[in-house]
């Protein structure tokens, strides 16, 4: 499959990605790190369904980091820190995992954060890496103002890049499948899509409205429902 023409009505739909990563790796008992966590919906999920399972998360965006930390939850910590410098010992996490957000890491970062990555996670541990596939109809509605297909393909680049130097990662899995998104209306889209905490979109007048026009036709009653194309890959941590 193309990854740039994935079409999300092809994909089976996934309501919850932690089904898929559970899945694919073991949860319970395991202790993990989450790499730019953002509001670590998964984590928070992860920890209440998996006994015994820790999760760090940690986040760059200072805004972020700091609702994180108003809301505590047993067996989840949050840390402030970037993935280009995890700062944790090596060899500590049974596994880790990056949920949209490598394409994030600055292009001239992306091998030092896998290499980060590889660092912290025991050997025989797991990685595993969530992206988003540059496709359907969210997608074009957010490419008007932040166009990711550039450092979209560079994440899989650079998750191809470890695996071809053979000393640190081996592929253990791939999935791919459509997640939904729902916006109850358009503010809410707005306030989520346009101006986010950790990124700075630039925002004028004039895009504000090319983007209503694309956005309200999707908007009903119940506001807009897409389904967003996904590609998980697993690596494992060579030991």
């Amino acid at each position: 499959m193309n990854e740039h023409q994935a079409d999300p009505d092809q994909l089976p739909l996934v309501r919850d990605e932690l089904d898929v990563l559970g899945d694919l790796v073991p949860l319970a008992g395991q202790r993990i790190i989450e790499l730019g966590c953002g509001n670590a919906r998964l984590a928070r999920s992860l920890v209440l369904r998996h006994a015994g399972s820790q999760v760090v998360g940690l986040e760059v965006d200072a805004v972020q980091h700091t609702k994180n930390v108003s809301s505590p939850q047993e067996r989840l910590l949050f840390v402030a820190g970037s993935a280009e410098a995890v700062p944790f010992p090596d060899a500590v996490f049974d596994g880790a995992m990056m949920l949209k957000s490598l394409h994030h890491v600055p292009l001239d970062g992306m091998d030092a954060a896998l290499a980060e990555v590889a660092r912290v996670v025991k050997p025989g541990g797991w990685f595993y890496v969530s992206e988003p596939i540059f496709g359907g109809a969210l997608n074009q509605i957010v490419r008007l103002y932040n166009d990711e297909n550039t450092v979209r393909r560079a994440a899989q680049d650079a998750l191809d890049r470890a695996l071809a130097a053979g000393t640190r990662w081996e592929a253990a899995g791939e999935r791919r499948f459509a997640q939904p998104a729902h916006f109850k209306d358009r503010a809410e889209f707005e306030q989520r899509m346009l101006y986010p905490s950790f990124a700075d979109h630039h925002i004028t007048p004039a895009l504000v409205a090319r983007v209503r026009a694309a956005f309200d036709p999707h908007c009903g009653p119940d506001g807009a429902h897409f389904v967003r194309p996904m590609h998980v890959r697993l690596l494992r941590r060579k030991g």
